[in-house]
């Protein structure tokens, strides 16, 4: 049963609206809504964004096989060819968050799912340095728009109180690319004499962007099918989406309680973005946890390797556990924090158990014992990483304010990548007490400005009570 509907008169037209406080009927109504939206929305941006995300943690598995013998790298070479993706990737992040509407978000995403499965493509069949280098970089400008962006586009669709759950299902696709990494990496390298052919040979950066073969340049297919696919799966908006009837458009529009006009870009909003304190404090944050994002998950199957006596294909399935704990606990995290709409004690809460975990590290304890401090560092990071990207854009009603504040947060986040990769230098094994180091700083910087930033919304809230009363 659909909620009663009334019509009214904006600017000539006829339109139709619904207030979603009506009964028992409307819950059950909004449900079913929910449940469409995300069957509909969030499959889809999920697959898209583990397959963008394969490619920046699966060049530490094909590190364990031989990747800088076979492209005759040296020295830092290897540690280049990680951060250099994020030079590009940090210049188009907030210009691709700024035209992902008005290019209408089907088309553009689409458009840089297809061009950088072409550019992984390439990347397999690079023959040294110097070409795997320019691949990196062209591949960061067309994935610097796919996470800010699709962190923006669920707004268009889900209320506050549901954000933070779907940014989940969003952002725990990079906790699944690490474990899917891990075991196609196993897979792919028992496969050494096969028809003749080396196991090594997928060590190429983008070996991985394929499901079926692991010697034919053609492993961004995956992604350039999913380009192609893009337009006819996803829809630019509840406006726009045909698997949506009238009565469920406008029931979405009275849940956003947004105006028209605050849907609509403009510099204004984008000037109020960055006068505002709190988006500084939340890219400082951002930045300290995205050093450990990309440290921990390009460096796992590294770090793992050297806590014991064990060959390649065993390392790699030692990855796995760590990034499933993480997927599932932050899932279960997104889900409390939607529940019961707490966002930033959930964030303090992850920020110390990845710290916990970096600790252990840190001491002289068993190979056990720090194995057991990879789960840790993995049970918080995804947490303290993918709530805030909710949690922000939750406080933002206005369209142009929203996608400056989300994209900032993410460039100045994502700068953290150029640095990341030289944290755990080959010369620092078997400890890299170095990364562990400035890894566990970053995070408890990062948690205590979540703790403040807490801290003042609760009291913002207070006030406003006090006001109203």
């Amino acid at each position: 049963m659909e909620p009663k509907m009334k019509r009214e008169i904006t600017g000539g037209v006829e339109s139709a609206s619904v207030s979603p406080d009506q009964s028992k009927v409307d819950l059950q109504f909004e449900k079913r809504l929910i449940r469409k939206m995300d069957l509909h929305v969030c499959p889809w941006v999920m697959l898209i964004y583990l397959v963008s995300f394969l490619d920046r943690v699966n060049i530490g598995n094909a590190r364990l096989f031989g990747m800088e013998a076979d492209l005759g790298m040296k020295g830092s070479q290897y540690q280049t060819a990680v951060s250099v993706l994020f030079v590009t990737y940090l210049l188009f992040e907030v210009p691709s968050n700024l035209v992902i509407k008005k290019l209408r978000p089907s088309r553009y995403v689409a458009f840089i799912t297809f061009a950088w499965g072409v550019v992984a493509t390439l990347t397999g069949i690079v023959q040294s340095y110097g070409g795997l280098i320019t691949c990196r970089l062209i591949l960061g400008l067309f994935e610097a728009g796919l996470f800010p962006g699709m962190a923006v586009y669920l707004t268009f669709w889900y209320t506050r109180k549901e954000l933070a759950l779907r940014i989940g299902y969003l952002f725990v696709s990079s906790a699944l690319a690490g474990a899917f990494g891990g075991l196609l990496a196993t897979a792919i390298g028992q496969m050494d004499g096969v028809a003749g052919l080396r196991g090594q040979v997928p060590n190429r950066v983008e070996f991985l962007d394929t499901f079926h073969t692991h010697t034919h340049p053609s492993r961004g297919i995956p992604s350039v099918l999913l380009g192609l696919l893009t337009p006819f799966v996803l829809a630019d908006s509840p406006e726009t989406a045909s698997w949506l009837t009238p009565a469920e458009k406008a029931y979405v529009r009275a849940r956003q309680g947004e105006s028209a006009d605050a849907q609509k870009f403009h510099w204004h909003d984008v000037r109020k973005c960055f006068s505002d304190p709190k988006v500084y404090a939340f890219a400082v944050a951002q930045f300290g946890c995205d050093t450990m994002l990309y440290g921990f998950s390009t460096f796992l199957p590294t770090i793992i390797s050297q806590l014991g006596r064990w060959n390649v294909t065993q390392t790699q399935l030692l990855t796995v556990p760590c990034y499933i704990l993480g997927a599932v606990t932050y899932l279960a995290t997104a889900y409390l924090s939607d529940r019961y709409q707490i966002r930033g004690w959930f964030c303090v809460a992850g920020g110390l158990i990845s710290v916990l975990g970096y600790l252990i590290l840190l001491v002289p304890v068993s190979s056990g014992g720090h194995y057991t401090g990879c789960f840790l560092v993995a049970m918080g990071l995804y947490v303290v990483v993918g709530i805030p990207l909710s949690w922000l854009p939750n406080n933002i009603p206005r369209y142009g304010k929203r996608t400056s504040a989300t994209g900032f947060q993410l460039m100045i986040g994502n700068a953290s990548g150029v640095m990341a990769p030289f944290l755990y230098a080959t010369n620092e094994k078997p400890r890299y007490t170095r990364g562990h180091a400035v890894s566990l700083a970053m995070v408890a910087l990062a948690t205590c400005v979540y703790g403040l930033l807490a801290v003042s919304v609760h009291f913002d809230r207070l006030e406003k009570v006090l006001s109203w009363s």
